[in-house]
């Protein structure tokens, strides 16, 4: 089974989208007044983004009340995801290394955040360990 095609959002398609990942289906209004907070932008600008993000299948629209509602068509984690392996071969030449050592060279990681990927490494050596151990059969 293939994975569903994910539309390519843009920078200002990315920030709704993270409007209504963070805040569930909302108005044009909301996510035009939670943009604002970060940037002038105009409410009929957010509406034509928002009518754009719907014909490239990024967000939904209910049409049932007077004011139509938005919510995101595609998942924060598979978007990202998306966006992370294609920056990932086109910047980092494939390579997970080179990404993660940029990425922890350029900003000041906190102490909490390098405990979560200590954690989140040993988990994956330990599920590694674990797929890689042979049947009490094969042992036999």
């Amino acid at each position: 089974m293939s994975k569903p095609h994910i539309p390519k959002p843009t920078e200002s398609e990315l920030e709704i989208l993270q409007v209504l990942w963070q805040h569930g289906p909302t108005t044009v209004r909301f996510v035009n007044d939670e943009l604002s907070r970060k940037r002038d932008i105009g409410y009929t600008t957010t509406l034509k983004l928002l009518q754009l993000m719907l014909d490239k299948g990024l967000v939904l629209r209910d049409d049932d009340s007077r004011t139509h509602v938005y919510r995101a068509a595609v998942r924060e984690e598979e978007t990202q995801g998306l966006l992370l392996d294609r920056l990932m071969n086109s910047a980092f030449g494939g390579s997970a290394l080179k990404l993660v050592m940029q990425a922890l060279g350029n900003k000041r990681t906190s102490q909490e955040e390098l405990q979560q990927i200590r954690t989140l490494l040993n988990n994956m050596e330990e599920q590694k360990g674990a797929n890689e151990k042979p049947d009490s059969n094969e042992l036999a």
